[in-house]
């Protein structure tokens, strides 16, 4: 079965149908970049409002989550106090005391609250892993809410036919998988990039926020809601079979038929989205801040994220500064050739160092990514080098005693800003996968908002301040062979 698996891992995916997604936001009439009243400062980011739907609020409507403890508070005290609906879509649940207690809160709102509605999502490979996983955790809830709980399992159509009968676990999960952190509570959503386990409740960094609007919170239910109809559904006795409202399984029938009509599901909840916001875009005069949410799912042939994530990068002037961050280094080709090419922003780049790397002491091959992306980030840098831009892109690595290092995203700081005017938080972590494998979801935030600015540069001065200029150990630490040579053939899989 090993030459199979080599073979099959050695290949690349069948790229999905390329629908023109960002086209279907231009049919719009009167869809003109309109800036953002009462922030001159911020108009070279105006091409923003022609990428994406835009939800202006207040920056006092949000809140920016530092520690994996708040952040594991905050999601209990949330379900606890929810009313009407409660939608988590996370990559998987673990099995520990901690997600044993959040269960047992959901269990408590659902039986005091009769109109709750709960909604999860998880990836299928990943949530039904082992005898005790995600899908076990929470199936007592939907034997016993039958009325008020959708479980749904996302299951990508790239793991079928052969792929899925021989691929064992873990191997079947490098093909693809639901990514996406969100966390939504009546009209409040948190949008991260870390897991519901325990580790991302206790020591592994990441970045959460939390934004207090009702319109957004409608966007993203109703977008997961769209997933779950292409996902699995669980039933009470265990079972997976398809949505209510679906007829293909993503594993049989036609792949192409799957994609193209998944596709469409999310193409034109964005296209409804983007117009009605355009529409009323004018009904916040006090706003401040606007929130653009992107979405990336190249499974199906969504690239939306991606391309907007390109053109901040490309759009970046001379005199201002980016600090970008990933809990695992491995941008895209196109990435670090807009860095290095069209990017004139002065770069800080932090991710975790091996130490802090949740793979460190992992058996078997899993032990070797550390090692693989220090080789990725030496390779860059030589490439910076050898083009003489090494000056305007430096690199860090997170380092905490006991921790490990997730957190994401991007600071953007037009020139003479002293706070950054712009952030990318979520899911991506900017890499193959994230642009090509996997479903990911972040929210470009920009704001002229002061005490947000200044809360998001606390943000990323509480990850920077544990962190080292890391030039000099990424060209020396030495690389194992095996790693060098997998890297060559695995990179688009991690």
């Amino acid at each position: 079965m090993m030459p199979y698996l080599r073979r099959l891992f050695s290949q690349e995916l069948s790229p999905a149908a390329q629908g023109d997604f960002l086209g279907c936001l231009q049919q719009a009439p009167n869809v003109l970049a309109t800036g953002f009243p009462g922030a001159p400062a911020l108009e070279s980011l105006s091409w923003l409002h022609n990428l994406a739907p835009c939800f202006p609020l207040r920056g006092d409507q949000i809140q920016v989550i530092h520690e994996p403890k708040h952040f594991y508070e905050t999601l209990v005290q949330r379900i606890g106090q929810a009313k009407r609906r409660i939608v988590l879509a996370s990559l998987y649940l673990g099995t520990g005391q901690l997600e044993n207690a959040m269960v047992q809160t959901l269990r408590h709102s659902l039986e005091q609250q009769s109109a709750l509605r709960l909604n999860v999502l998880l990836d299928f490979t990943r949530g039904t892993r082992g005898i005790l996983n995600s899908k076990t955790m929470l199936l007592p809830l939907v034997r016993d809410f039958a009325s008020q709980v959708q479980l749904s399992l996302y299951h990508t159509p790239d793991l079928r036919g052969m792929t899925k009968r021989l691929a064992p676990p873990r191997w079947n999960e490098l093909l693809g998988l639901q990514h996406m952190k969100v966390y939504l509570f009546d009209d409040a959503v948190i949008i991260s990039g870390a897991n519901l386990s325990n580790d991302y409740f206790t020591n592994r960094q990441d970045r959460y926020i939390l934004i207090e609007d009702k319109p957004l919170a409608d966007f993203y239910a109703q977008f997961i809601e769209r997933v779950q109809e292409f996902s699995l559904a669980v039933a009470p006795d265990a079972s997976e079979g398809l949505h209510r409202n679906w007829r293909i399984l993503p594993y049989e029938g036609t792949k192409e038929q799957f994609i193209q009509l998944a596709r469409k599901r999310i193409s034109d909840l964005v296209q409804e989205t983007f117009q009605r916001q355009t529409q009323t875009k004018d009904q916040n005069p006090q706003a401040d801040t606007w929130i653009f949410p992107l979405l990336e799912m190249g499974q199906i042939g969504i690239h939306h994220d991606s391309v907007v994530t390109k053109r901040l990068l490309s759009n970046c002037v001379s005199g201002s500064r980016l600090k970008l961050a990933t809990g695992y280094f491995n941008l895209t080709q196109e990435y670090m050739d807009t860095l290095t090419h069209k990017c004139l922003a002065q770069c800080s780049i932090l991710m975790a160092h091996p130490n802090a790397n949740g793979f460190q002491g992992a058996k078997g091959p899993a032990g070797g990514i550390p090692a693989a992306y220090t080789l990725i980030a030496k390779s860059f840098y030589e490439s910076l080098v050898r083009r003489k831009q090494n000056h305007r892109v430096n690199f860090f690595e997170y380092e905490k005693p006991g921790w490990t290092y997730h957190a994401k995203g991007l600071w953007y700081y037009l020139p003479e800003a002293l706070l950054p005017n712009l952030t990318l938080i979520g899911s991506s972590n900017f890499g193959e996968r994230s642009v090509n494998r996997d479903l990911e979801t972040q929210v470009c935030l920009v704001t002229a908002n002061k005490d947000l600015s200044q809360r998001l540069q606390a943000e990323a001065d509480r990850l920077y301040d544990l962190s080292q200029t890391a030039e000099r150990e990424i060209v020396q630490r030495p690389v194992p062979r095996w790693v060098q040579a997998v890297v060559r053939i695995f990179r688009n899989f991690f």
